[in-house]
């Protein structure tokens, strides 16, 4: 076949299954997708401990998900998983693991392969902050907020994912934030490591479909600040249009779109368009809508706080 001709075959194919994207993405917009069932169905959570995680925990929890709870706080991590239990977790176990830490993911990564079995959800939940200026930020809290934002979920990927490749089966979610999508003053190491998380997250989920890889799905979770120590003290300077969030209301979000298995979720809706405006708008007007919806506040005494 002449090199015009299969260019213009490439071209159709492409065409044809770009309108059909469009047209499930339009349907499914205006008709909630299926949620699909997730009992029995191995759950592992980073930063299990408390916040986010364990709200996440509880949720699977009286979905009837097995739950893996990963936490570098023993004591919290415990407590979670009693809570799960009491909630109607079919099984849940908890494993102490420092995320940031490579050869702790391996290590604990087999000894949940042992003991429980091959995840088939993968959620990367635990983060922290420190607060502070670029050039007021030591170097070893900026190290730390990639190595646990960031790196932590290299790990968890090589170890959980071949399992799923092997069984055609598998959902990997990475819990990032508008801080991924958007520079954000005062936390330049943070969204840098976010920014990498989001990016990540993107180039397994072209990997995988460059490679015809199926059953794997991806959801990027990209919410703003959430009232969690993580973000205690924090304020918005325009709570109108991006408030600073309720915990128990992101959670239900986040597991609706893993149900639903959406590849994107930006909380609150405002995200979308600030993305849109971001993409064209002159760099001078970005700067100037960013400081009419900023001035967040982050106080000193937050330095460093994890995020579960």
């Amino acid at each position: 076949m002449a090199p015009n001709m299969k260019s213009a075959k490439k071209l159709l194919v492409f065409l044809g299954k770009s309108v059909f994207s469009l047209l499930e993405t339009a349907i499914f917009t205006l008709i909630p997708k299926p949620r699909k069932d997730v009992a029995g169905e191995i759950v592992l959570i980073t930063g299990a401990g408390s916040g986010l995680g364990r709200l996440l925990a509880l949720q699977f929890a009286r979905l009837g998900a097995v739950l893996v709870l990963w936490d570098i706080n023993t004591e919290g991590n415990e407590e979670t998983c009693k809570m799960a239990q009491d909630a109607g977790a079919t099984r849940a176990y908890a494993y102490t693991c420092d995320c940031s830490r490579k050869e702790e993911v391996y290590r604990v990564a087999d000894q949940v392969k042992k003991e429980v079995g091959d995840i088939s959800i993968l959620i990367n939940n635990a983060g922290i902050v420190t607060g502070k200026n670029f050039l007021n930020c030591p170097d070893e809290l900026m190290e730390k907020s990639f190595d646990v934002n960031f790196k932590a979920h290299l790990w968890t990927h090589k170890a959980f994912l071949p399992a799923m490749i092997a069984n055609a089966h598998g959902h990997l979610v990475c819990i990032a934030s508008s801080a991924g999508l958007v520079g954000v003053n005062g936390l330049a190491d943070y969204c840098a490591s976010k920014f990498a998380a989001v990016g990540f997250a993107e180039s397994v989920l072209m990997e995988l479909f460059a490679q015809k890889i199926k059953g794997i799905k991806t959801t990027i979770v990209c919410p703003f600040f959430i009232k969690t120590g993580m973000f205690e003290g924090c304020t918005t300077g325009c709570p109108s249009l991006l408030p600073i969030l309720e915990p128990e209301y992101v959670v239900r979000k986040i597991v609706d779109a893993i149900l639903q298995e959406k590849v994107y979720l930006y909380i609150p809706r405002f995200l979308y368009i600030l993305m849109f405006l971001k993409s064209f708008l002159p760099v001078k007007l970005v700067l100037l809508i960013n400081e009419f919806i900023g001035g967040f506040n982050f106080m000193d005494r937050f330095v460093g706080k994890k995020k579960n």
